[in-house]
């Protein structure tokens, strides 16, 4: 966890930038992920120098060049540990003329760590502002993953904070509980096709750090964690650049996060790939028949960007792969052929286990659609039993555009450091919803429909016709016992009242007379 002096410095740089004129938030972070990578550069090249003087080999990866270039400049000027020390205007010369230039190189020729630099360009030309922030990221002590991971998760946070581009984070909260209730495994091979900014596949990464740290000492395990078992798809080459960056700050060594347009490109060298998929794809959009990859139209023939994320996890995972999805309420109960179909299929030829509704305000202050989480099985025979419902009412932050939480660190997210009231869980639903999630083939097949979480019966879901999902279809309401009078009570009590009527209206004429 960061200490506040940590903070306060990531805050002076970010506050730095803002003066200096780059005011986006998004180029903010696109200019300290340079940064950042830069100085990742230097460490690697300077970790193969220690270990060649080890060894008393020569070096087996040299990230710089030794000697000079064609112009008779010091290859080793590039490196961050140089010119972190030159003045501003000859430091703003290297990086600019200089660094940036290799960066470009080192991503046209497909190094595993330059892939997404191909078009860097550093955002600025003010001296003192790159000085500055140089200066500022050197004095953050990032020597341990997690503080590196956590500097830049804040960093990340500020985007969401300053209300534009924010759609690219989910809460991180949200995050760790489908993480916790999908319990990744050493061996699975876990993608997000919607990446962003890789918030899904870091959490994954820390749970299984945190988890399975015995995997680390099997050279097999650790190999497969560094290189095959994370995939990260996104468009947008920013945020493969900050959600690459992200990968690697927490300590993920070589990623798959690379460009691709999900909906758009065929499917086949990875069809029944992934072992789990965890994603919140972007929904409310609509794309042209022609522009959708055919596959995906095989599936469901439809338009709407939510109804094909979900067909094209269906194609990717593979058989017995899970998947934990965040979607907007229409899919759950839309009329259209292609809903209806789509949940049909995930009743019907997979295994749908849960419907997590969440509460309207999760992506405030951004938008207010009304969401829930899909988990569910691929298994292309069936297999849905009892479908479990949670009506998620509280996530330990207002629901309003603030977003502020409700209750000390300790206590928020899916597993707090401390257990919780019953007051208290009324503000922070997470715990209670995991806890629920492991006892549904348990005692959760005994609750009420009128509990916060219950069963409902795969026959009662397809005897719906259109085999609609939407938790109000089955929630029953609560009602309070009243006490009635008997009929008889209630005429004397008229008579009572009509006797008094009239004897005030006798009284009231006689004072008029």
């Amino acid at each position: 966890m960061l200490t506040g002096d940590i903070r306060n410095k990531v805050d002076q740089i970010w506050n730095a930038f803002w003066s200096g004129g780059v005011s986006n938030p998004l180029s903010v972070i696109e200019q300290i992920t340079y940064l950042l990578f830069i100085k990742r550069l230097d460490d690697l090249h300077t970790l193969e120098e220690h270990k060649a003087a080890n060894l008393g080999i020569a070096m087996e990866r040299r990230v710089f060049p030794e000697g000079k270039d064609d112009q008779g400049r010091d290859w080793s000027d590039l490196r961050w540990s140089r010119f972190k020390n030159f003045e501003a205007r000859a430091m703003m010369d290297v990086v600019a003329e200089r660094v940036f230039p290799f960066l470009r190189q080192l991503g046209e020729e497909g190094s595993s760590y330059g892939d997404h630099m191909k078009d860097a360009r550093l955002g600025f030309s003010n001296a003192a502002l790159l000085a500055k922030a140089v200066d500022m990221l050197d004095k953050i002590p990032m020597e341990d993953r997690d503080t590196k991971g956590d500097v830049y998760e804040y960093m990340l946070g500020k985007i969401a904070s300053a209300g534009q581009n924010g759609q690219f984070r989910t809460p991180r909260h949200i995050i760790k509980l489908m993480v916790e209730m999908t319990k990744p495994t050493p061996q699975d091979v876990i993608c997000d096709p919607a990446a962003g900014t890789c918030g899904f596949l870091v959490a994954a990464g820390e749970y299984l750090r945190d988890k399975h740290p015995a995997l680390f000492r099997d050279e097999k395990q650790r190999k497969h964690f560094h290189q095959g078992m994370f995939h990260g798809f996104d468009f947008d080459p920013t945020m493969l650049r900050i959600g690459s960056m992200n990968m690697v700050l927490h300590g993920v060594e070589n990623p798959d996060v690379s460009y691709r347009d999900s909906l758009a490109q065929e499917h086949d060298a990875d069809a029944g790939r992934y072992s789990l998929i965890l994603a919140n794809p972007p929904f409310a959009g609509s794309l042209d028949y022609d522009a959708t990859a055919k596959d995906l139209q095989q599936i469901v023939k439809t338009k709407k960007t939510e109804l094909l994320f979900i067909a094209l996890f269906l194609r990717l995972m593979k058989t017995g792969g899970r998947a934990a999805v965040i979607v907007p309420d229409g899919v759950l109960f839309g009329s259209s052929t292609a809903h209806k179909t789509l949940r049909e299929m995930l009743v019907e030829k997979h295994k749908l286990e849960a419907v997590l509704k969440l509460p309207s305000g999760v992506f405030r202050p951004y938008a207010g659609v009304s969401t829930a989480i899909l988990f569910f099985t691929k298994t292309g025979v069936g297999g849905t039993d009892h479908v479990w419902f949670y009506d998620l009412q509280a996530d330990g932050q207002s629901l309003d555009d603030r977003r502020t939480e409700l209750l000390p660190l300790e206590k928020l997210g899916p597993t707090p450091r401390e257990a919780l009231s019953e007051d208290e869980h009324d503000k922070n639903n997470l715990p209670d919803a995991l806890a629920r999630w492991f006892a549904r083939d348990g005692a959760e097949r005994g609750n009420p429909r009128t509990a916060q979480s219950f069963c409902v019966p795969k026959a009662e879901i397809a005897a719906t016709g259109t085999y609609d999902l939407s938790l109000n279809r089955y929630k029953q309401v609560e009602h309070e016992e009243v006490e009635h009078e008997s009929p008889t009570a209630i005429i004397v009590d008229l008579r009572k009242l009509e006797d008094e009527i009239s004897e005030g209206l006798t009284k009231l004429e006689a004072m008029l007379g």
